[in-house]
């Protein structure tokens, strides 16, 4: 059996922990609860004829911890930006957490999911925006933690990545 560990990377509040808790348990919760430090889940998935187990590091949002989230991020296969598509701000932050991310890590396979998809109408991230990184060469996921579209996908692909790159 493989084992990947991968971490979860943005701003407050954009829905992280539900992500991982909508991938791991199939379930979502509206109470809000602030991560603190990190949380760490585990999840088998079989790719192709493999089972890969992904430890899931649920990394908290204050983005004034540079050095401790670098000593989080060590040892990680590949990560996870996330975005909220209702506020802007937090895809310049996840982008901010991308240059840290390859800074630490070098070029491990990342992907980008821009959340809660189920609200497209207060979205502020245009797919022009979203088409100028995927020009960059980013893989650019949109998805809702709440209904649960798109996340195992993400999961999924972000997987494959990890074992073509091995």
């Amino acid at each position: 059996m493989i084992q990947k560990k991968i971490c979860l990377l943005g701003g407050f509040a954009v829905g992280k922990t539900s992500l991982i808790r909508r991938f791991v348990t199939g379930m979502f919760s509206e109470l809000y609860q602030t991560t603190i430090g990190v949380t760490i889940e585990k999840k088998t998935l079989l790719v192709g004829d493999q089972d890969v187990t992904l430890m899931i590091w649920d990394l908290y949002g204050e983005d004034d911890f540079q050095k401790m989230r670098e000593s989080y991020l060590r040892g990680s296969s590949g990560y996870i930006l996330v975005a909220d598509g209702i506020r802007r701000s937090t895809l310049d932050t996840a982008e901010a957490l991308h240059q840290l991310a390859k800074s630490t890590l070098g070029p491990v396979p990342f992907v980008l999911i821009v959340n809660k998809a189920d609200e497209l109408k207060e979205w502020e991230i245009d797919e022009a925006t979203l088409a100028r990184l995927r020009h960059k060469g980013w893989l650019v996921f949109t998805g809702s933690a709440k209904t649960g579209d798109g996340v195992p996908e993400l999961f999924v692909q972000l997987t494959q990545k990890l074992l073509k790159s091995a």
